[in-house]
């Protein structure tokens, strides 16, 4: 894909706009008979910025993203994007929203170019210029002229998120964007993502990627049985609860994690699966650590906080034994 990002006039930076408030649920409920599937949601995502919303199977993230589309009404509450109800204002908020929601629906039989020219027709008209772009940008513009019924599954997902750009939108709504993508694909992906936010466009992802999330989001909201768990950035979520990472010479680390537990403040030191020696620190001190350490025999190669992958927040979280995503 391109490094290039595509703006139209009227495109401002993030800078100008990140404390802005691009969507926000207010209070946001919906029943499905006797099931509450969305429970009282209240979250903002601010201007430019990338935000992963996250939860189990059956959390209500895919219900969430429809409400805010439009495509089905809350029960309670309201769904606002660029400071316009959704609901009352749909017809004048949606074009400035591109959206990929599970597989995007395709023309098979047409080529990846018609597909996009067809959509695009569809809203209007979408200059050829455009499309040339974004063909570029998603890395489809060696395979624009094949059918889209031979592309694999990561390739739909691509010509899908170009689709949700035909119109420049200022905010974009991705369930799953990574779907079916190969490793390269994903970093391509990913470095897309930025680039948009970049360009000061608001980027929504629902993912399961929970490793890619901590890599391209700022800021993540968890849910599970359709209720928020927690808003957060992701620094502070996989921050350390006070541990420190002391990687050592390999001989020396079961060594080291020996003297480490007979002390009162590292009775529950590990090693990881680096084989890095994870401790707590005397007066909570990561320099006592080190010279504790080196007046020990054991200079630390490096020493430094230790942090949580977002999978593990997210598992203690929820309780579950499943990163999933609906």
């Amino acid at each position: 894909m391109a490094d290039q990002v595509l703006t139209m006039p009227g495109t401002v930076a993030t800078a100008e706009r990140s404390g802005e408030v691009a969507l926000r649920t207010i209070h946001l409920s919906k029943h499905y008979g006797q099931h509450l599937a969305v429970n009282d949601l209240s979250l903002e995502v601010r201007r430019g910025e990338i935000f992963g919303f996250l939860g189990p199977n059956g959390a209500g993230k895919t219900t969430t993203i429809r409400m805010a589309l439009g495509l089905i009404a809350p029960t309670m509450g309201r769904v606002e994007i660029l400071n316009q109800d959704v609901v009352s204002q749909r017809a004048h908020i949606l074009p400035r929203v591109g959206a990929l929601i599970e597989t995007p629906a395709l023309y098979l039989y047409l080529s990846g170019r018609n597909n996009l020219r067809a959509v695009g027709s569809a809203l209007g008209g979408v200059p050829e210029a455009r499309i040339d772009a974004l063909l570029e940008m998603v890395g489809l513009a060696s395979r624009q002229k094949d059918r889209v019924k031979i592309y694999s599954l990561g390739m739909k997902q691509r010509l899908g998120v170009a689709m949700a750009l035909l119109q420049d939108p200022e905010v974009l709504i991705l369930d799953e964007p990574a779907n079916g993508l190969d490793p390269a694909g994903i970093v391509e992906m990913r470095d897309l993502m930025h680039n948009l936010s970049a360009s000061g466009k608001t980027v929504f992802i629902s993912s399961h990627l929970l490793t890619e999330v901590q890599q391209i989001c700022t800021r993540v909201a968890i849910i599970h049985l359709g209720k928020l768990i927690t808003e957060s950035t992701v620094a502070d979520l996989t921050r350390g609860q006070g541990d420190f990472r002391v990687t050592l010479d390999q001989t020396q680390a079961q060594p080291a994690l020996t003297l480490v537990k007979a002390q009162a403040w590292g009775a529950g030191a590990r090693i990881d699966c680096e084989d890095a020696l994870i401790t707590r620190a005397p007066e909570n001190s990561g320099r006592a650590l080190n010279l504790f350490l080196s007046q020990a025999g054991f200079v630390p190669e490096t020493l430094e906080h230790s942090r949580q992958d977002l999978e593990e927040v997210f598992l203690t979280l929820t309780h579950s034994g499943s990163g999933g995503s609906k």
